[in-house]
């Protein structure tokens, strides 16, 4: 799969379009509290950049990169278009999302994923990519519905 990785277009139907069916899988997994993606309006704030991924002008892949410190940023709404999964789109957007926050100086990522079986392939995505399970951060609270990673950009692998 030949992609290419670019700032995502967030008036753009397909990305509203793959965002919204992000929301409803996220709201299928999990109880409405324990679901903390990012609409749109959310994502269109200061400090947070989209990507999408796409094979020739088929979209198949959002995730964001929100600046939540100084020197730290969180992964946000990946997701992949069920026609893409396992094709590697989630680890290109990954990679784009860990070569900016280099680029950005960050020195640590953060993200929260699903505890339960339908978010499986996200939590073993960011394990191979050197995430640790960590406590909730930020404003982020126990929830058994809930997985808390990290990431040591300066002891990871550039």
């Amino acid at each position: 799969m030949a992609l290419t990785i670019k700032p995502a277009d967030l008036s753009d139907p397909a990305v509203v379009g793959l965002l919204a069916t992000h929301a409803g899988h996220c709201e299928a997994s999990s109880p409405k509290g324990s679901c903390h993606y990012f609409d749109v309006s959310k994502l269109k704030a200061p400090g947070i950049t989209v990507w999408a991924a796409y094979e020739g002008d088929t979209l198949f892949g959002v995730g964001a990169l929100a600046e939540i410190g100084e020197a730290d940023g969180e992964v946000k709404s990946m997701h992949t278009a069920a026609a893409a999964r396992r094709k590697g789109v989630g680890q290109a957007i990954l990679a784009e999302i860990l070569a900016a926050a280099r680029a950005r100086g960050y020195t640590r990522l953060w993200l929260e994923t699903g505890s339960n079986e339908p978010f499986a392939a996200a939590r073993a995505l960011y394990a191979r990519n050197g995430f640790t399970p960590c406590p909730p951060f930020g404003s982020y609270v126990y929830d058994p519905f809930s997985s808390f990673f990290t990431l040591d950009l300066m002891m990871a692998e550039a």
